[in-house]
């Protein structure tokens, strides 16, 4: 059978007059290249949820098409290009929405405090756009682990404190016409924690960041606030939600904060 004569079902008419606000592909795995701060690039593996807004007299979205816009040469991106998949996306799916979310791991090469041994150290990543009525909103998000030193088991202990490994979540907007790097909130939590973590340490370096973080004493509460000091005063986001969470190394729970602040 010749596949143009094939009936295109999702071309039907659809009677129950009722939009579907979100329908698409989610979870799809295709490799990408992100561009970092330096104009490195770095391949990785990029998870996609990609979606279209139904009209109501729509019986169907051409799932397919999403594949293919992956599929149409490198998926190349940085924190500035982002927008550009979705005008690939309208125009393939005849829409005048689009809703993307790219989950990926990023990789850092980090050198160790006091040896210089350098290991690759992950993070993970996601960014958002929603493109609605011609208004294009990116965010993007970063998962930094870091440790956090309990102040009050140091002031009350006559030798040694607890610690343990914390992820910051900073999720923020980019402020229009401006540029925010992914490295910019990694290396802002990383600053404020109590010491920073890395994939390999060598004897001289565990004795640096143990030390660093009995120097370093911070609460979840401090850890956010802190970061949000300098959020605040960022003119390239507009909008962030900061977390932190703390895995307690003495509790069977985790102690946990967030600031969020629509700053326009």
């Amino acid at each position: 059978m010749n596949k143009c004569s094939l009936p295109d079902i999702q071309n039907n008419v659809d009677t129950r007059q009722i939009i579907i606000d979100k329908v698409g592909v989610k979870d799809i795995s295709h490799p990408i290249i992100f561009i970092d701060r330096d104009g490195n690039k770095n391949s990785t593996i990029g998870n996609f949820t990609m979606a279209v807004t139904l009209p109501e007299y729509v019986k169907g979205t051409h799932m397919s098409r999403f594949i293919e816009i992956l599929n149409d040469g490198p998926c190349e991106f940085n924190t500035s290009n982002f927008d550009r998949i979705f005008d690939k996306v309208c125009k393939k799916l005849e829409s005048d929405t689009a809703y993307i979310t790219l989950d990926f791991p990023f990789f850092r090469k980090k050198k160790a405090p006091s040896s210089g041994v350098e290991s690759m150290m992950d993070y993970n990543v996601t960014l958002y756009g929603n493109l609605n009525q011609g208004i294009l909103e990116v965010m993007m998000k970063v998962v930094v682990p870091v440790t956090s030193l309990c102040p009050c088991s140091k002031g009350i202990s006559k030798y040694g404190a607890h610690n343990q490994r914390s992820h910051i979540t900073i999720k923020a907007r980019v402020a229009k016409g401006k540029v925010l790097y992914l490295e910019d909130l990694i290396e802002l939590a990383e600053k404020k924690a109590s010491c920073e973590l890395y994939a390999i340490l060598k004897r001289d370096d565990e004795k640096v960041v143990t030390e660093k973080a009995y120097d370093n004493p911070a609460f979840v509460e401090d850890l956010v606030r802190d970061i949000a000091v300098d959020l605040n005063i960022n003119d390239n986001i507009d909008y962030y939600c900061l977390e932190a969470e703390n895995f307690e190394s003495i509790h069977n729970h985790s102690a946990y904060a967030l600031i969020e602040n629509n700053k326009y």
